[in-house]
């Protein structure tokens, strides 16, 4: 009886194992450089720093996040005519390679009686363990978004920040949308920041 228990753990741990892992986000290190004289919220328009607004559609994901971000800490899109600020962006999105997800289930062959663990699997006494069932690879994504603000009247540049992050696997949070989102976030954080300090926001 023991025995056909034992057998019924491993079913049910390798049924469990597709849950046990996913996509995965990390921390966001962000860095900002300015000349340490207050940017006084104004009205301000969003591009590309190649200058064509709308390029693309993963170009206006990106805007609208940097757009929302503006506007919680002060800034205002121009109703009318030219704005005061320009905010130039640019991203990347860059293969870091893959990394293999193992089984998380595996069976020991050796002698004595069966144990079970969680992360362990189950064991047949000492001796090797096999894995039950196949790993995948994740690709690991790195992703940086890069804003200038720019005072339109002289073109200079007011303030630069740069957010940086890695994404592994594919689902709903490690999307472009969402990426956007978290670096946006975390580069506008405590507008404007310490100048030329990397912090990690998480």
């Amino acid at each position: 009886m023991g025995r056909i228990k034992a057998l019924a753990t491993i079913g049910a741990a390798v049924a469990l194992s597709g849950c046990m892992a996913g996509p995965r986000t990390g921390p966001i290190d962000v860095t900002r450089y300015h000349l340490g004289n207050p940017v006084a919220a104004d009205t301000i328009a969003v591009e590309p720093l190649t200058g064509f607004a709308g390029v693309s559609p993963e170009d206006q994901v990106y805007a609208a996040a940097i757009r929302a971000e503006l506007s919680r800490i002060g800034f205002a899109a121009s109703p009318g005519g030219p704005s005061a600020y320009v905010a130039a962006f640019s991203y990347t999105r860059t293969s870091r390679g893959f990394v293999r997800r193992q089984s998380p289930v595996s069976i020991g062959i050796g002698g004595g009686g069966f144990s079970g663990g969680r992360r362990g699997g189950v064991g047949i006494g000492g001796g090797v363990s096999v894995p039950v069932g196949s790993g995948r690879s994740d690709e690991v994504i790195a992703t940086e978004l890069r804003v200038q603000l720019k005072r339109r009247s002289d073109n200079s540049i007011v303030w630069e920040g740069r957010a940086v992050t890695e994404t592994v696997g594919n689902g709903p949070t490690t999307q472009p949308a969402a990426t956007a989102d978290r670096l946006a976030k975390a580069l506008f954080k405590g507008f404007p920041g310490e100048s030329g300090i990397t912090i990690t926001v998480k």
